[in-house]
């Protein structure tokens, strides 16, 4: 596993989840961390899922303790000029990427932005490869017709 690369995606990961550049810093070391505890007891097929694993629970735990500071926080992410959100450059597209369920969002990214195999997808999330799938497919047509609406 190339940890640099590893360790880019599993940051762009975290900050799709939190919209944060320190927290989501810091939560890819900690996940990091934990993965080089456990590493030695993991077959090669398993580290990268558990790697994400680890650091989505870290995410939802740091989501879990955050605080806002006004109820607008929790309906738009910051905005932040941070390069892992070139995905997301275009408004249109970010705004049809914000009307998906979270988790077509999730699928969406760990596809075409961390650039994942359907396989690690499947172990990732927990779901069957057919369940990916029609999220991906879901998605992309939900976006595609969105995208259309505004003249795309």
């Amino acid at each position: 596993m190339d940890i640099e690369e590893q360790y880019d995606k599993i940051y762009r990961y975290c900050y799709f989840k939190l919209y944060d550049k320190h927290t989501a810093q810091d939560i890819t070391q900690e996940a990091f961390l934990r993965f080089y505890k456990q590493k030695l007891s993991l077959d090669k097929s398993s580290e990268l899922p558990y790697l994400y694993t680890i650091a989505k629970n870290l995410c939802v735990d740091a989501f879990r303790k955050k605080t806002y500071e006004n109820a607008d926080d929790l309906e738009q992410p910051k905005k932040s000029a941070d390069p892992s959100e070139g995905w997301t450059n275009n408004l249109a597209i970010r705004a049809a990427v914000a009307k998906l369920p979270n988790e077509e969002q999730e699928v969406l990214f760990l596809r075409y932005v961390n650039d994942e195999s359907l396989s690690y997808i499947c172990r990732i999330t927990g779901l069957s490869r057919f369940s990916v799938y029609r999220r991906l497919k879901k998605a992309l047509n939900t976006m595609k017709k969105e995208l259309m609406k505004e003249g795309f």
